[in-house]
């Protein structure tokens, strides 16, 4: 059948699967929106109010529910829009597919009104990215970009379409929907040592992070740690993926982790490192992390292995495929006075914040909110203090239910993450966890909440200061308070009220309790603000560029 590239478009998206597209309209995408109207009851296109909410709503999509996010956006600034968003997805490897809309190909590379070179731009924060200039390729592009998207390590994709291409006419066929490429090939020699490090070590560590989530192995992951009794620590992309009451899970390890699991990876004879890149916010010191271990990497992508951390042995696949190779050569066994070892360490030095019911603690909030939801309801955050307490103290154990931005840190993330979240998942209850200075980044999205009416609800951890920064200051800045108290009179009722949603105000716990139990029951967006103190820190603290030796934990 003969079709126009804005048809050829949507029907390879529903072709994929694709059943939600966030994004916002403009010159160049008008074609692709003409169909999108046409085509309203077969495909959801929900409406941002910004391109930057539309490209985290996607993300939050995707991480929800494993399956590629899809955002839209015309040409030059709504392009440009995008851009942090996909970084945002790049960093955390989260398979999206973002499609922007270009001038008519005769107008490329004349400075046009709206064109900007995004496929330049967003290069060196994509898997890949496309270029459509005749409307014969867009189909098999778009299948392409999908498949990139999903295989190996998952990451975004963006495909650049010319308003032209999306008006011209050819024969499309459809095919069935693309697969991911099958995983490396594992090699039994490789599994084999690993075992026999994992078989011979008398103090074991597992660090785990988002590929455990990703590869779908969070029940192989708990069957090895017992099988071979072997503590687990995580990373923050890593929580969900083992119970938060497991012996065996530590917890966080890194610049705010538990002071135990850190002490365990100092002391351990073997590290075992399952979908996980070392990044700088655990391996806080490149050349002084785990020094007394063996290091065995498990990742799927081979640029990760040596890149922060030399280890002493790699094995490169999913992770689910190594750990479904690798138990059966796993002996059953018991590490009691390791175990020992890391509990009196976790007696002696972990962190108890005091509780206060009189006013809001950051520790206690977080208790509420998890105390209040199921295991399968999702919290999102933004970036900040916030973000640490939750990864904290929050209490998600099951896959896909914490949704933060790790890699970027990208204050603003969470509300159009929440919104792409709810749309995935309207089964869930989900939460919103900010802080005042993240919130003010993309306030905007309230509306699009409102808009479609998705019971989300925020929490704004409201210290009116930028806290993160601020809490460097107390530091290491001689409490110069650079821009970090800006000041702000924002009323976050009134403003929640402005939107058309409801807000609140709390300066009690109790106030709090009261608020989530009415609020996670509204049928529309509800705001929290949750008044907190200023000087609140996120404890425990390792200063940038020290070990677990110099960590602040009073």
């Amino acid at each position: 059948m003969k079709l126009n590239g804005s048809q050829i478009l949507i029907e390879t998206l529903l072709e994929q699967g694709t059943d939600t597209i966030f994004g916002y309209p403009g010159g160049a995408v008008l074609n692709i929106y003409d169909e999108l109207y046409k085509y309203s009851d077969r495909i959801r296109h929900v409406l941002t109010a910004h391109e930057q909410g539309a490209s985290h709503a996607a993300d939050g999509y995707a991480r929800a529910t494993g399956k590629v996010g899809v955002c839209l956006a015309t040409s030059g600034p709504g392009a440009t829009n995008l851009v942090t968003g996909i970084a945002t997805a790049f960093m955390d490897s989260i398979p999206m597919v973002a499609i922007t809309g270009n001038v008519g190909t005769a107008l490329i590379g004349r400075d046009s009104f709206q064109e900007v070179y995004i496929a330049g731009i967003t290069m060196p924060i994509t898997k890949h990215n496309f270029v459509v200039r005749k409307v014969e390729e867009l189909a098999d592009t778009i299948r392409l970009a999908f498949e990139i998207a999903m295989s190996g390590r998952p990451g975004p994709v963006l495909i650049d379409i010319p308003k032209d291409v999306t008006a011209a006419m050819c024969e499309f066929e459809h095919k069935p929907a693309v697969q991911p490429r099958p995983h490396p090939q594992i090699h039994h020699d490789e599994i084999k040592k690993m075992a026999d490090m994992i078989n011979a070590s008398e103090r074991p560590v597992i660090f785990f992070g988002g590929g455990v989530i990703s590869s779908g192995a969070s029940e192989l992951l708990e069957q090895l740690i017992h099988r071979a009794d072997i503590p687990a620590c995580h990373a923050m992309m890593g929580i969900g993926a083992l119970k938060c009451d497991d012996p065996l899970n530590m917890g966080m390890i890194g610049m705010h982790g538990w002071v135990s699991a850190g002490r365990a990876a100092d002391k351990a004879d073997l590290l075992i490192a399952l979908g996980t890149r070392f990044s700088d916010r655990v391996a806080t010191k490149m050349g002084d992390f785990a020094t007394s271990a063996r290091i065995v990497q498990v990742d799927i992508d081979p640029a990760e292995v040596n890149k922060n951390i030399e280890v002493d042995h790699n094995v490169i696949g999913d992770v689910r495929d190594v750990l479904e190779a690798v138990l059966p050569l796993i002996d059953h066994a018991e590490h009691i006075p390791w175990k020992e070892q890391i509990a009196t360490w976790k007696k002696r030095m972990d962190y108890r914040p005091k509780d206060d019911d009189s006013v809001i603690r950051p520790h206690q909030l977080m208790r509420t909110i998890d105390a209040l939801l199921s295991k399968d309801d999702i919290v999102v955050t933004d970036v900040g203090q916030h973000q640490m307490w939750a990864a904290q103290f929050a209490g998600r154990e099951t896959p896909r239910t914490f949704l933060s931005s790790g890699g970027l840190g990208t204050m603003g993330y969470g509300y159009g993450a929440a919104i792409g979240a709810k749309t995935a998942r309207p089964d869930r209850k989900v939460v919103h966890i900010t802080g005042d200075g993240s919130f003010h980044m993309n306030l905007n999205e309230m509306c699009t909440a409102v808009s479609y009416n998705l019971p989300v609800v925020t929490v704004i951890v409201d210290n009116a200061v930028l806290g993160m920064v601020r809490q460097w200051q107390t530091s290491f800045y001689g409490h110069r308070y650079s821009n970090t108290d800006p000041h702000r009179k924002t009323d976050f009722v009134k403003l929640a009220e402005a939107f058309g949603a409801k807000g609140v105000r709390c300066e009690t716990l109790a106030q709090v309790e009261a608020a989530l139990r009415e609020a996670l029951q509204a049928d529309g967006p509800v705001i929290i603000d949750a008044v907190v103190d200023k000087d609140e820190r996120v404890l425990p603290f390792i200063p940038a560029g020290e070990t677990i030796n110099s960590v602040v934990v009073d």
